[in-house]
């Protein structure tokens, strides 16, 4: 394998741009001191080739996800109004608790993730009610955290019950949402989609 050349995106400012992020043999860095606005992001490369840096800001961006974003962290991106297409899985988007360097600059607000797939992705430190989430077949539990006990009083089927819904209080204490995509988390978890539906159907808590 030959040496990655890496591609620096920081400090300016960029206005009504198409940046694609394709090349499988960058790594791409945006930020520090970046603000995209109204800027169409097409990725298609892994989240090791994807770092987000501090003091990076989107403004009423587009994200084009061409290939599945998998364990990639937004937290220390500040994103305003923007909005999503593609899928993604155990992403973490907003005001994470700054455990870690940079992550005091995250947050996000009136974002729209209505047309994305998320899987095991979680949001931060915000007001979810500025933010769309995609329908059903994902779901997504607000106040994860607040509303575990009474999500633990009712019968999950299979391991849902058992990994996802008995562990909701290990999330970081600033998770606000946490979204499945059902028929994922139904393989994973030895059940249906059916039998999942059947079951968030009870909770005003949960949107699908």
């Amino acid at each position: 394998m030959g040496w990655l050349e890496n591609v620096l995106i920081e400090d300016k400012e960029v206005d009504n741009e198409r940046l694609e992020l394709t090349d499988k043999d960058s790594l791409y860095f945006l930020g520090p001191n970046l603000t995209l606005r109204h800027c169409t992001l097409v990725l298609k490369v892994s989240s090791k080739h994807l770092h987000i840096l501090a003091g990076a800001r989107f403004m009423n961006c587009t994200f084009e996800v061409k290939q599945e974003l998998k364990n990639h962290d937004w937290s220390r991106a500040f994103l305003v109004g923007c909005q999503f297409f593609g899928r993604l899985s155990g992403c973490d988007f907003g005001y994470r608790c700054p455990q870690t360097s940079g992550r005091e600059h995250g947050g996000i607000e009136a974002c729209d993730f209505s047309e994305a797939l998320l899987d095991g992705c979680r949001v931060h430190g915000c007001d979810t009610r500025t933010l769309k989430f995609p329908r059903w077949p994902c779901f997504t539990f607000l106040d994860p955290i607040e509303r575990a006990p009474e999500l633990r009083r009712v019968k999950w089927p299979e391991r849902f019950g058992s990994v996802i819904v008995e562990e909701l209080h290990t999330h970081p204490p600033s998770t606000k949402a946490l979204t499945y995509h059902a028929p994922s988390v139904a393989r994973r978890m030895g059940t249906t989609e059916e039998q999942i539906r059947a079951v968030i159907e009870k909770f005003d808590c949960i949107i699908f």
